[in-house]
């Protein structure tokens, strides 16, 4: 890896910076300018952007770099995560397992931002399944779902897993396989064991990326179907 000054680090978060270091390479240019933007990394033409959240925020940045060159997209999904709470001077005051267990389907959350995209032949998304802690820190004037307490930061505790998907058809393949070949998003979230709205952002973003039509209505919800050769599973390692 380039031992040169990096540009942008000093506000760089830590859950960002520990998962730069974990994806980073020999060989790899870390924060380097590419067409007036500066890219996490930087690996034999590929760019590789961590992106913890936001993805609304890089889809212009997306746009323009497309056109040119071949990008990643990696994001972190906590299956994991332990909240601590510290005082003022940053002592842990308290720790304790999350009930809530993520997984590579929450990507569609942030994946709203640009469905379209996933059909470009030169991007290609990596959610990377992590266990993390999330830093809450109390302040009374924030955070009132939260009785006041506020995440600070995310911290990288493992990596566990890692799903690519860089086409529709991956993207596909994040679809439970027992799904009736016509269903509502009440049948999707029930496959998922996960809510509503993921299951409505999941349906969203796989018909953008063609993999899935509207084909009629069930009451009032619409019915969905799988379009063909659209069962190929998301790859991973």
């Amino acid at each position: 890896m380039s031992s040169r000054p990096h540009v942008g680090t000093l506000r760089e978060k830590p859950l960002h910076a520990a998962l730069k270091r974990w994806y980073a390479q020999e060989g790899d240019r870390i924060e380097e300018p590419v067409d007036g933007f500066v890219i996490d990394l930087v690996r034999d033409g590929l760019l590789i952007e961590i992106q913890t959240r936001g993805f609304a925020s890089m889809k212009r940045k997306l746009n323009e770099l497309l056109a040119r060159h071949a990008v990643r997209v990696v994001h972190p999904v906590a299956v994991e995560k332990w909240i601590v709470k510290v005082d003022d001077a940053g002592e842990a005051v308290s720790r304790r397992r999350s009930p809530k267990r993520g997984d590579a389907t929450d990507v569609f959350a942030e994946l709203v931002s640009f469905p379209d995209l996933i059909a470009h032949p030169g991007l290609s998304l990596e959610v990377v399944l992590i266990s993390e802690e999330e830093v809450r820190r109390f302040d009374g004037a924030k955070a009132w779902r939260r009785r006041g307490w506020v995440v600070e930061e995310r911290r990288l505790l493992d990596v566990v897993g890692r799903v690519v998907i860089d086409s529709p058809e991956a993207l596909a393949g994040l679809v439970p396989d027992d799904l009736p070949e016509a269903f509502t998003t009440a049948d999707l979230a029930t496959a998922l064991r996960r809510p509503r709205r993921l299951a409505q952002q999941m349906t969203y973003c796989l018909r953008r990326a063609d993999v899935i039509e509207m084909t009629g209505k069930d009451g009032n919800a619409i019915v969905y179907t799988r379009k063909p050769a659209t069962r190929s599973p998301a790859a991973s390692s």
